[in-house]
């Protein structure tokens, strides 16, 4: 009796363990959806945006750390859309969101850009634009001065803890843009392609003091060419213009991180309010 009792008692218990743990087919689709779509946009972000696009950073590593932020920030975003991730809507909000996360990583890499190019234009001034190095957050060769100008900036956005404001951001961005709602509008993407213009804008403002004055140093030495035609103005140009652009770049340095402040704060900001849902 104590046995069958027993037996009795078990079969009970594993009945009611296999209902607490039974899962439909709809309760699973919904978990890899909470957990899918955040993914893609996540890594799409990562995939694009520094400093998480360095090359230095791995696939693997940013794979990992891209499923570590779904994973704390899950519980936290707004209700998934309720589809299959397998099916046709599922992809289709799949790559939206891979767009979505590309565009937002797109707009912070255009302020990067600008600060590259500002160290371009300086370098060419200087004389520097043959000088060129391994950049390792493009993986490709530029110039010494934009390397220097970009590691400085690099390190100043670090400082401002711009990284967790990224991330702060993405977050906010499923707010702003949930997922599966409705479509992005033509202006959005008109207006991520029209912030390309801060390139040349930004780029041409902060190197604007160091090229000013070069410019007038290329013209005394214009002069002085006129003057006093004997001297060789190729063997003593190149060294007075070195040593006055490391000099002006050395004044600029003092005044440069308020620059770079605006221009970091406007590229977060730019990273959602460009986009309009239809």
């Amino acid at each position: 009796t104590l046995f069958r009792s027993q037996s009795e008692w078990f079969s009970t218990f594993h009945l009611s363990l296999k209902k607490m743990i039974s899962l439909t087919t709809v309760q699973l689709n919904a978990w890899i959806a909470a957990f899918f779509f955040p993914l893609a946009r996540i890594l799409a972000l990562l995939a694009a945006a520094p400093p998480f696009s360095n090359p230095g950073l791995t696939t693997r590593v940013r794979l990992i750390l891209g499923m570590a932020i779904a994973v704390a920030v899950t519980p936290a975003l707004p209700t998934m859309p309720g589809v299959e991730p397998a099916s046709a809507i599922g992809l289709l909000i799949f790559a939206q969101q891979l767009l979505i996360g590309f565009a937002i990583g797109f707009t912070l890499r255009l302020v990067f850009n600008a600060i590259d190019m500002a160290g371009t234009l300086i370098g060419y001034q200087m004389g520097l634009g043959f000088a060129t190095s391994y950049d390792p957050q493009n993986a490709s060769q530029s110039p010494v001065m934009s390397e220097f100008v970009g590691v400085l900036a690099l390190l100043t956005f670090l400082s401002m803890n711009g990284h967790l404001m990224l991330l702060a951001t993405l977050v906010h961005s499923f707010t702003q843009i949930p997922v599966g709602v409705g479509k992005l509008a033509a202006a959005t993407w008109l207006n991520t392609a029209n912030a390309g213009g801060v390139i040349f804008v930004s780029g041409v403002f902060l190197a604007l003091p160091v090229v000013i004055a070069l410019l007038i140093t290329n013209i005394a030495l214009g002069i002085l060419g006129r003057v006093a035609p004997q001297l060789n103005l190729i063997v003593i140009g190149f060294p007075i213009t070195l040593i006055l652009g490391f000099s002006a770049l050395l004044v600029c340095l003092n005044y440069l991180a308020v620059p770079l402040q605006q221009l970091f704060e406007y590229g977060l900001d730019s990273m959602l309010r460009f986009f309009v849902l239809a």
